[in-house]
């Protein structure tokens, strides 16, 4: 699929008109402002526990200006809320990974970009405050080929640093996760020795232990000395856990923030249906893992009122929506891209 750089989206928003599937555009969604307050009814979504602090943000703050609808938002993880919105238990889903043909998702859909947000590499590691390390590094230790903190590959990316002999414990999501899939991903691109492939779910080594959702990774990190795991940067904050710097494509050790974040998304391939890859993405600055994360509506709802009612919710989430993203730790979509989401939502119709 065609793919074009962050900067360049503008140049295909008609490309985007089409690429939602189904077989026509749909009325326009509802006005900003006080037309919200004029809508009504019930609004049901599943899936990515990676952005569930943010759309509970902005879900309150709809609250505010469209008081009789409601809007919830389960964090069951990425697979589950794929297969939830393809069984059409859902008017809407979270991933952050894209649909794939095992996902059970048999209709029209389309890609809303949200936000995007690091995935921290998380440590319990007491007296090592500061930690550094490279994609190959990182790659031994999650598929079991590094087991001791003090190995020589982790000294390498640490000199000066005094590192314990702490056997180190891998920590994993459990449950089908975009956040695996995603770090998995990057670790497939940047690391020459990572063999364990990429996807929602992979095979893990021996002696790993898996963790449900974000949080329930974050808490085995926290509670075992000499854990390693992937979470996203809200919870691992919230969480108090210590978090290492990633050497980037660039060559600089970067740590997880939305600085980092937003250099990544400066550097991101864009498709045509506006899934896109910051991961690995060039840039001095630019945080190397760094996910993006979308939610999937469907291109013709059978409803109108409901398709207007998903079309209002999304366009308050890309437009108002986008100053909360910051305030729990996660980037807002460049200009270019959320102008492109918003435009997505005119192939919307019942």
């Amino acid at each position: 699929m065609p793919r074009h750089g962050v900067a360049g989206i503008a140049l295909a928003v008609l490309l985007v008109l089409t690429s939602c599937g189904g077989n026509g555009g749909g009325e326009a969604g509802a006005e900003a402002g006080g037309a919200y307050a004029q809508l009504s009814g019930e609004l049901k979504g599943s899936g990515a526990s990676f952005p569930d602090a943010y759309y509970q943000e902005v879900i309150g703050a709809f609250r505010e200006v469209a008081p009789n609808v409601t809007v919830t938002y389960n964090a069951t993880g990425s697979g589950t809320g794929k297969s939830e919105f393809g069984e059409g238990l859902t008017d809407f889903a979270g991933t952050d990974s894209l649909v794939d043909e095992d996902d059970g998702i048999t209709e029209d859909f389309c890609y809303i970009p949200t936000v995007a947000a690091p995935i921290t590499v998380a440590y319990h590691l007491d007296g090592v405050d500061t930690l550094r390390l490279s994609p190959d590094t990182l790659a031994g230790i999650f598929q079991g080929d590094i087991t001791a903190w003090n190995a020589p590959a982790i000294a390498a990316d640490n000199p000066g640093t005094q590192l314990p002999d702490t056997t180190i414990t891998v920590v994993h999501r459990s449950d089908a996760s975009g956040t695996t899939s995603n770090f998995t991903s990057y670790l497939d691109k940047a690391s020459e020795v990572w063999r364990l492939g990429s996807g929602d779910t992979v095979e893990w080594p021996a002696g790993s232990q898996g963790g449900a959702k974000n949080t329930g990774v974050a808490q085995i990190v926290k509670a075992t000395p000499g854990a390693i795991g992937y979470v996203d940067l809200s919870d691992a904050k919230a969480s108090g856990l210590s978090f290492a710097a990633i050497r980037n494509r660039d060559g600089n050790y970067v740590t997880p923030t939305l600085d980092g974040a937003t250099a990544a998304l400066d550097g991101a391939e864009v498709a045509d249906d506006l899934s896109y890859d910051p991961l690995n993405a060039a840039g001095a600055k630019a945080y190397p893992i760094t996910a993006p994360t979308y939610l999937l509506v469907r291109a013709r709802y059978a409803d109108p009122e409901k398709a207007e009612l998903v079309k209002a919710f999304v366009e308050f989430l890309l437009t108002d929506g986008q100053d909360l993203a910051p305030e729990v730790d996660f980037a807002p979509l460049p200009d270019s891209l959320r102008e492109a989401a918003l435009t997505q939502l005119d192939t919307i119709h019942g």
